[in-house]
């Protein structure tokens, strides 16, 4: 399909009691076409809504409504290591993601044009490193949180699927001792996250969160039960290429084909997985799984 143009708005304020601050949401949207499925992006640490351009574009112009919030870790936010919301900065996404699936009319009313377009029985989750913890759990991944007692179950009906970009592995003897004094959170249990997701990895995502090496973020595929598929991208670092931004500074390895091949193949998924159509994902797998590219494979279970 051919890309369309598309329209964003930003900041839509969700009101958000318990949290500190109103909840800051960019909605981007292409301008033609009816029952847009709907996918919810979460950001990495620091970031913010305005990050994931070549995402969030590429998505929005190819037929979905991506809806991006500013956590509270973000930069722009400025949150002080001492405040008592630090530690439980984990469950505060969660409650962002959910808050904007319960006010789905609201972003919508606040597009000129999106009123009625929207295919609310059609919604992904995506997030990027801790953003991509944040969408694993309303897939089914539960936290261990020693701050917050036994895991709680925070998945979430309304999610059909998900895209989880360079997510946290196990953690406890898998973390390294600055990790585990600093993210508490970081403790991912895998086994009840059915919901179906692709999980994308790079295999030179070598950490400092970590003491496995790259293939600590291949664990959401291989610790989850379900229908998953993991993309392997050859060469690839944290930022799996540029995803994180179109002049991102965090970007070390940046390959516009390899942000390309991100592109290529989250589209065909969520729009195979949320039910629009399935011959691109049946042709991503058929020239991928075969690993004639050398930008990476895909393996499915």
């Amino acid at each position: 399909m051919f890309p369309v143009p598309t329209v964003s708005v930003k900041p839509v304020l969700l009101p958000a009691p318990g949290r500190g601050t109103d909840l800051p949401v960019k909605i981007s949207a292409p301008v033609t076409g009816n029952d847009l499925p709907i996918v919810l992006l979460s950001h990495g640490y620091g970031s913010s809504l305005d990050g994931y351009g070549p995402l969030a574009d590429f998505w929005a112009a190819h037929g979905f409504v991506v809806v991006q919030p500013t956590h509270l870790d973000s930069r722009t936010v400025g949150l002080a290591p001492d405040d008592p919301r630090t530690r439980r900065l984990w469950r505060l996404r969660v409650e962002d993601l959910t808050r904007i699936l319960d006010r789905l009319d609201v972003l919508e009313a606040a597009v000129p044009g999106l009123a009625g377009r929207l295919d609310h029985g059609r919604i992904a989750v995506a997030g990027h490193s801790f953003g991509g913890q944040s969408a694993g759990i309303l897939l089914g991944l539960r936290v261990l949180d020693p701050g917050s007692g036994p895991a709680e179950a925070l998945s979430d009906s309304r999610v059909m699927a998900g895209v989880l970009l360079a997510t946290a592995g196990r953690g406890g003897s898998d973390l390294t001792p600055f990790a585990a004094e600093n993210f508490p959170w970081m403790n991912p249990d895998f086994a009840h996250m059915t919901t179906p997701a692709l999980v994308v990895a790079g295999d030179k995502d070598d950490l400092p969160l970590t003491v496995r090496g790259p293939e600590w973020t291949t664990d959401p595929y291989f610790l989850s039960p379900g229908k998953k598929s993991l993309l392997t991208l050859t060469g690839a670092e944290h930022s799996l290429g540029g995803i994180a931004g179109y002049d991102a500074r965090e970007t070390t390895d940046e390959h516009a084909g390899r942000v390309a091949l991100v592109q290529r193949v989250t589209l065909a998924y969520l729009r195979h997985a949320l039910g629009v159509e399935s011959s691109g994902w049946a042709a991503v797998q058929d020239a991928l799984g075969a690993g004639a590219d050398p930008l990476g494979h895909v393996a499915s279970k």
